[in-house]
């Protein structure tokens, strides 16, 4: 077996070297750690911690779905597709089949509003609200010139 020379550079009395999985794995890291004098090869922190999620993978979700809705162990009674029949969450095995299954209305979507819509629909509010001052303004007024023409 050869010895391969990795690269090395010293700098304030501190010894550092390039990373050895950039050579063997292929991993392109190239990442400089330091070491001490007599070191031959590092591997750095990226590297160990890649070859640690290959030895313990990841769990998978524990959550799967029921293809319920959501919501539906709150229900008084829930009846599925396959006619199991539950109450409050709890499955009444006696009941299975006896009904029909229970139909879910889908939930009402919230079209959420720009800022600049907010802008324009709170604009047009306060122009509705000058126009009805107007409005009572020009009633009074008109009130007032009525009265003083039929006592006149």
């Amino acid at each position: 077996m050869k010895k391969i020379d990795y690269p090395e550079y010293t700098e304030k009395g501190v010894r550092y070297m390039m990373c050895s999985s950039h050579y063997y794995m292929k991993c392109n890291c190239g990442e400089y750690v330091a070491v001490g004098d007599d070191a031959v090869s590092v591997r750095c922190s990226t590297d160990v911690m890649r070859s640690m999620f290959k030895m313990f993978p990841l769990e998978e979700k524990s959550y799967k779905p029921t293809g319920r809705p959501p919501g539906w162990h709150f229900m008084k009674e829930f009846v599925d597709k396959d006619g199991n029949v539950f109450h409050r969450g709890k499955e009444q095995p006696k009941l299975k089949g006896t009904l029909s299954f229970t139909k879910i209305k889908p939930r009402k979507k919230i079209k959420r509003r720009s800022k600049e819509q907010i802008l324009i629909d709170r604009h047009n509010e306060k122009k509705a609200v000058l126009k009805k001052d107007k409005k009572k303004k020009t009633k009074v007024i008109n009130e007032r010139t009525e009265t003083t023409h039929t006592t006149g």
